[in-house]
């Protein structure tokens, strides 16, 4: 008799599995066609650390892999988590792209800087 745990087990294996699948055919085929450089810093990378470099799906959809490759990018990790973190500030819109509607800061607080210097030396 399978137990819950026996099931479930065999689903989230079948999704790495799947997931693995899908990656490699278009990580592969990224590889091929772009340089291995990082697209953000510019990092390089060789077959020691090539596995720090991940394909970013401009769009966002991990199911759109046209043969050109329009649609990727390779990141380094840092670089692909980050514009991932920028996507999700955005979405809750507190991303790059209010920062110019965003009134900035009003305070100051070095504006009576110099007086309280000069207060402290007299």
């Amino acid at each position: 008799m399978n137990s819950p745990n026996d099931k479930l087990d065999s689903v989230v294996a079948d999704a790495r599995r799947a997931r693995e699948q899908r990656d490699t055919g278009y990580r592969e085929r990224a590889l091929k066609m772009y340089p291995h450089i990082c697209g953000r810093c510019t990092r390089e990378f060789d077959r020691k650390n090539l596995h720090e470099l991940t394909v970013h799906h401009r769009d966002h959809n991990h199911d759109n892999n046209p043969s050109d490759g329009s649609n990727w990018e390779l990141l380094c990790l840092y670089c692909h988590d980050n514009e991932h973190q920028r996507q999700l500030e955005a979405q809750r819109g507190g991303g790059p792209s209010d920062r110019t509607t965003t009134p900035g800061a009003t305070h100051n607080p070095f504006a009576n800087l110099k007086d309280m210097l000069d207060k402290n030396k007299g």
